[in-house]
């Protein structure tokens, strides 16, 4: 099992518009050191697989599918093995 942390934020090169706003409203809460916000996606996907090279894959392909927009956004991702999960009968009575 793996965890994929996916991160999907505009390209550089696109408007930001939440960005801005959150700009403005952290200027006027007085964090006038702040220069530049974007505002992106945070994903956790868990994916079933012991391969770590098919769940990269698996990733990417869901990344460039459904998750992400190639034509506005880009992604990234961190992939984790996490420990299979030992489940413990209950006790008999």
């Amino acid at each position: 099992m793996y965890l994929a942390r996916i991160y999907i934020t505009l390209k550089p090169t696109v408007n930001d518009p939440q960005g801005r706003t959150v700009l403005g409203s952290l200027h006027n809460l007085g964090f006038a050191a702040v220069t530049d916000v974007r505002v992106g996606k945070y994903l956790e996907v868990r994916v079933d697989e012991t391969d770590p090279a098919r769940a990269e894959a698996a990733v990417t392909e869901m990344c460039q599918k459904l998750l992400a927009n190639p034509v506005i956004e880009q992604f990234r991702f961190d992939l984790e093995a996490e420990p299979p999960v030992v489940k413990i009968p209950p006790p008999s009575l």
